[in-house]
């Protein structure tokens, strides 16, 4: 056998020596040689970290999966927006106008109809403009490769997702035919203003069919591929109209269009309807999407039938007032505290959300701030501990010892970094001492209070960490709300939730959640809630939320404000709304000593005044508010006299009230300096100035 072996590998090597090159040739031969087995390598190597994006593709309705077309309702059945891919195919390739086809291909890939999904060419030419600029000016990715991002990838930016990218984008071409791609990018990509593909779009930015787009309205559409939010023209004009411009001269470039079919659009830009008076409630909308896709993985109807009409528990005025209060909060008082951003949450005892506010602005940024970001709560937090306290034996006058506790290396400190000594739990809370909550913790263990929060509604994982018990682990504005909705409706759990209902196209009710949710569980002792109520008025009666008072409402909740305040919150509520409010900085840096008992407190109250104006007030479980000094001499007329109660006026500042006063002089003597140098007619009546 290994004779027969070694005359094998003889008869090869004198094969190979009839190939032996010399000098440049032998060169050349080593090098390709070599390099055809590194990429050989390297091949197999990313062709692995391709496989998990693969699986995607395995799934027969691939085309469809988690795409909806929704209709959203507000809680009275009104119209508030819609989301989703319009996936019935109304509108086929060939009728899309073909100034839209080629403003795209200009635009997005000009060599699509002829590469094979990685157009290598385009890429390097890419790669030179970005050298040439300093910076990213040009992207290399196909049309192909961006359908393969929309339909199974991520934004995230990382090597990985590019080779994903890469590959699926050769699976695309291998299995759909140049149009069918082109259809499915028309169709799936971000327009912005919470809509997909140029159907949508076209409705949503000019109120028209697709089919009628002229030449400038195609332009702008096409330019909003590369960034929607920068660009949309219901947020910044002038900018969608330099980017269509852009797009202009793209297809000029390209030699689809000449420069005097392209003159006309030039000078006649698009222009798009005016929303700005409208104010979707974009975050909402987001979310309530997100909820319906959640839900169609558990309703076998639902993931069958994608075109619905969803009814949510929105209210359209609260809505407008969380906005209100969150932007004039921030207006007045942001530059000042070094705020930048601030989030809101507002529902109704039961879980259902009437508002929401994720940010600033949705033009700016799309990042929910009140679902997706992850704060450290501060003293918010502390409600945990000590109900976790009352259910292992403690009562809201047992008391404890505010004094220095060591653990390890690490000490907490009070806010005004002094200590009471004994305390009862009431005022520990109350005054949000924070040594107190670490020496509970001590005692009955942080695995019972994470359990606690658990139950109460906090989804995110918890850090079992010694500084725990003073909010260091970090949380949702929704999963806060949520939680405190527990005490507002005496023990119950009350997960956040936005859908009331769901119908498909042909109006049969898929979904309703009278009919198909569970009954509330209940998740806290009913006595212990009325403890932690009973204190957490006296939070905002007499703590460290007076700014969050409400004339005639018992309210309750809790500051937090976090190390070199970073974050501040306030989470509170009455017998008729549970409502977090977050504000802080979105790159995590220091505010100027804003506190969860300023911003949040004020945000908080300037929302809740209007919500509880004219509405029956709920009672609040386990308090009296005829026992409230302040609440007793006001809250009677609130209730009983309806009809002729009225909001309070608002007040101009003392400065404001005297420029006015300067200005009405001054106009006052230049009215008097006119009439006293024009003569006066015998007939004329004299006119007073007052």
């Amino acid at each position: 056998m290994g004779a027969a072996l070694r005359r094998v590998f003889e008869g090869y090597d004198a094969f190979l020596r009839r190939f032996r090159a010399k000098g440049i040739w032998r060169f050349l031969a080593e090098v390709s040689s070599e390099g055809l087995t590194y990429g050989l390598a390297g091949f197999i190597v990313v062709l692995a970290f391709a496989q998990p994006a693969f699986e995607a593709t395995r799934y027969a309705d691939w085309k469809t999966t988690d795409d909806f077309a929704v209709t959203f309702l507000d809680r009275f059945g009104k119209e508030i927006g819609r989301r989703g891919i319009v996936l019935n195919d109304s509108v086929p390739l060939e009728e899309i106008p073909d100034s839209m086809i080629k403003a795209t291909l200009a635009t997005e890939d000009r060599r699509f109809f002829s590469h094979f999904g990685i157009d290598f060419f385009g890429t390097f030419r890419a790669m030179v403009e970005n050298a040439r600029a300093g910076g990213v000016v040009q992207g290399g990715s196909t049309l192909t490769q961006q359908l393969a991002k929309n339909l199974f990838l991520t934004n995230e930016r990382s090597l990985s997702r590019k080779i994903k990218e890469a590959y699926l984008a050769l699976w695309l071409e291998a299995n759909l035919t140049k149009q069918e791609i082109l259809k499915l990018y028309l169709d799936r990509a971000y327009m912005g203003g919470g809509v997909f593909g140029v159907t949508a779009a076209s409705e949503f930015y000019f109120n028209k069919n697709v089919r009628e787009l002229t030449l400038s309205e195609s332009a702008m559409l096409a330019g909003l591929f590369k960034a929607p939010g920068k660009y949309a023209p219901h947020i910044n004009l002038p900018a969608a109209r330099a980017r269509a411009n852009e797009v202009l001269t793209n297809m000029v470039q390209a030699r689809l269009l000449t420069e005097g079919q392209v003159i006309g659009a030039r000078r006649n830009p698009a222009l798009a309807v005016d929303r700005s008076q409208e104010q979707l409630p974009e975050y909402f909308l987001d979310w309530a999407l997100d909820e319906v896709k959640k839900l169609a993985r558990r309703n076998p109807a639902l993931s069958r039938d994608r075109i619905v009409t969803v009814r949510t528990t929105l209210d359209p005025a609260l809505q407008r007032q969380a906005d209100l209060a969150v932007e004039t909060i921030l207006r007045e008082n942001g530059k000042l505290r070094d705020a930048s951003e601030a989030a809101l949450v507002s529902m109704i005892p039961d879980g259902a959300v009437v508002a929401m506010v994720g940010g600033r602005s949705y033009g700016e940024s799309q990042f929910n701030r009140a679902v997706n970001a992850l704060r450290q709560p501060g003293s918010s937090f502390k409600p945990f501990v000590y109900m976790t306290a009352f259910m292992n034996g403690y009562e809201p006058e047992s008391i404890v010892s505010d004094r220095p506790v060591w653990i390890g290396n690490w000490s907490p400190k009070n806010y005004n970094r002094s200590y009471r000594g004994p305390v009862t739990l009431r005022l520990a809370l109350t005054k949000s001492i924070n040594t107190i909550p670490v020496r509970l913790s001590l005692d009955f263990g942080r695995e019972k209070i994470i359990e606690t929060a658990y139950a109460m509604g906090l989804t995110h994982e918890l850090e079992n960490s010694i500084s725990l018990p003073i909010g260091s682990s970090e949380v949702s504005v929704i999963d806060m709300a949520s939680s405190y909705s527990t005490f507002a409706n005496g023990g119950f759990k009350a997960p956040a939730y936005a859908i009331l209902e769901v119908k498909n196209s042909n109006g049969k009710v898929l979904y309703q959640r009278d009919r198909d949710e569970p009954a509330p569980v209940r998740v806290l002792p009913e006595d212990k809630v009325h403890q932690m109520n009973d204190i957490l008025v006296n939070v905002v009666e007499a703590g460290t939320a007076r700014r969050a008072r409400i004339d005639g409402v018992v309210a309750a909740g809790k500051t937090g404000t976090t190390n070199a305040y970073r974050d501040a919150w306030f989470v509170g509520y009455t017998g008729n709304f549970a409502t977090a409010v977050w504000f802080g900085n979105d790159d995590f840096s220091s505010t100027r000593r804003v506190t969860g008992g300023s911003l949040p407190a004020m945000t908080w109250q300037k929302y809740n005044e209007f919500a509880h104006n004219g509405i029956e007030l709920a009672r609040m479980p386990g308090v009296d508010a005829e026992n409230l000094p302040r609440l007793a001499r006001t809250a009677p007329s609130r209730q009983t006299d309806k009809e002729t109660e009225t909001a309070q006026p608002r007040v101009l500042k003392r400065r404001t009230q005297d420029l006015l006063l300067r200005i009405g002089q001054d106009l006052r003597q230049l009215l008097g300096r006119q009439s006293a140098r024009a003569p006066v007619p015998a007939d004329t009546n004299a006119v007073a100035v007052q």
